[in-house]
């Protein structure tokens, strides 16, 4: 069997659950990196990983013969100061490329405020908060780039990545659960395990130029999430917040939002069942395995 070769642009919860998915289904991979650090060699998961340094001022060009032998290449390194620094400073290297896909890892934070209500692919995009501004920027100097040099993209736009390692159940416990009461505020979640099997799926079934919303069948409130929480944990749900209270921010920008992210999409295309179609049976699994 010959090696998957895949390179990530970053080394986030995302990327490193897509390559365990790759290693758990039994497939040889080679994987490098990209990572702010000095270039270095590494294991992960008991394979050997080679992560370069890539940043705005400092880029290892050892990686460029990677980036250029990938099967796949998943961008998942946000807007820095703005700009895709992929793009930016690599986009040389990337035209020479014969991978099979390229999958630009964006933010459902690019649709904006829809005042509760669901929006899907063709929606329209608004984006109220920075982040979401330089992702929506980002999508577009991607798909300009990539239809230039003939380059095959897909973009997966995520919701609030939640998992094992990061959860609702966590910040209750420790006390940094902040709830905010605020009428009509829906938001979605996806656990990050189907985000990388989808990531997996789409190594065999792809479609160039498309963008999946990748959230799941329930958008709920986040007093919903953490009443819910506050049950599995038979604690006392924390008390809320007033949204005038909050600073300028991640968090206050994240209220100013309100929308149902619908993925019927993704669903109907790759044919995909999520492993956890709802906020409750994501946390119940990460409550089991807590007790």
């Amino acid at each position: 069997m010959s090696k998957i070769k895949v390179f990530c642009f970053g080394f986030g919860q995302v990327a490193q659950y897509f390559a365990r998915k790759i290693l758990k289904e039994n497939k040889e991979l080679e994987l490098n990196i990209s990572s702010r650090k000095k270039s270095y060699i590494s294991k992960f998961e008991g394979l050997n990983m080679n992560s370069y340094e890539f940043s705005n001022t400092k880029i290892d060009k050892d990686m460029n013969s990677k980036i250029q032998d990938a099967d796949f290449i998943l961008v998942s390194i946000p807007p820095v100061n703005g700009e895709d620094i992929v793009i930016k400073n690599l986009k040389e290297t990337i035209k020479k490329t014969n991978t099979k896909w390229i999958t630009y890892l964006s933010a459902t934070s690019v649709y904006g405020n829809h005042e509760g209500g669901w929006v899907n692919e063709d929606s329209e995009t608004k984006p109220t908060s920075i982040n979401g501004i330089k992702r929506l920027e980002a999508e577009n100097q991607w798909l300009k780039y990539a239809n230039e040099n003939n380059l095959p993209l897909q973009i997966f736009r995520l919701s609030g990545i939640y998992s094992v390692e990061n959860n609702i159940l966590k910040r209750l416990i420790s006390g940094q659960a902040k709830i905010i009461k605020k009428e009509n505020h829906y938001f979605s979640r996806i656990h990050v395990e189907d985000i990388a099997n989808i990531l997996f799926d789409s190594m065999k079934k792809f479609k160039n130029n498309e963008i999946y919303n990748i959230s799941d069948d329930k958008p709920a409130s986040q007093e919903e999430i953490a009443s819910y929480g506050s049950k599995l944990l038979n604690i006392k749900l924390p008390e809320f917040f007033e949204l005038e209270s909050l600073e300028d921010g991640m968090l206050k920008d994240f209220y100013k939002d309100s929308k149902k992210v619908d993925n019927q999409k993704v669903k109907n295309f790759f044919k995909y069942q999520f492993t956890y179609p709802t906020y409750k049976e994501g946390l119940d699994r990460i409550f089991n395995d807590m007790v």
